[in-house]
């Protein structure tokens, strides 16, 4: 299951992102927003951040205007690996090298179709498991 969240500047990428989810056949849980009225991204992020977290939900997407601030607010949830992406390469990195475990997305600034391939990317790659890999996680998560 995939934790969503937005912020009423990622609103309707986030919209996209869900048809897109459906179309795929992937399960998710939108922790909202739930409309376009203006609304402060730190709730929707940690509150998909804690989903991703505590196991309820195997990775996370958010979205707000730039993505920078809902990747900021998600990264402050204990265990978080939180990575802002604008092309699916970055997508791909993330998630062989840092096992990323959510996506943050600029509604403003990455553009429906493109924005639809990063999370296709970020979604299918799986973390390498190289030992070098394992050992930079672990350094992240001990803080």
């Amino acid at each position: 299951m995939i934790a969503l969240g937005s912020d009423h500047g990622g609103y309707d990428l986030k919209c996209r992102v869900m048809e897109h989810l459906d179309e795929r056949g992937i399960a998710y849980k939108d922790f909202g927003c739930f409309d376009k009225t203006s609304c402060d991204y730190p709730d929707f992020g940690k509150a998909a951040a804690k989903a991703v977290a505590s196991g309820a939900c195997d990775k996370g997407i958010v979205v707000c205007t730039t993505g920078i601030g809902i990747s900021i607010a998600a990264n402050k949830v204990s265990g978080i690996r939180c990575a802002l992406c604008t092309d699916p390469y970055l997508a791909k990195m993330t998630r062989l090298h840092n096992d990323a475990n959510m996506l943050a997305l600029g509604g403003e600034i990455t553009g429906g179709n493109l924005a639809l391939e990063i999370v296709d990317v970020f979604l299918d790659t799986e973390f390498s498991q190289e030992e070098k890999h394992m050992r930079r996680v672990g350094k992240m998560e001990k803080g």
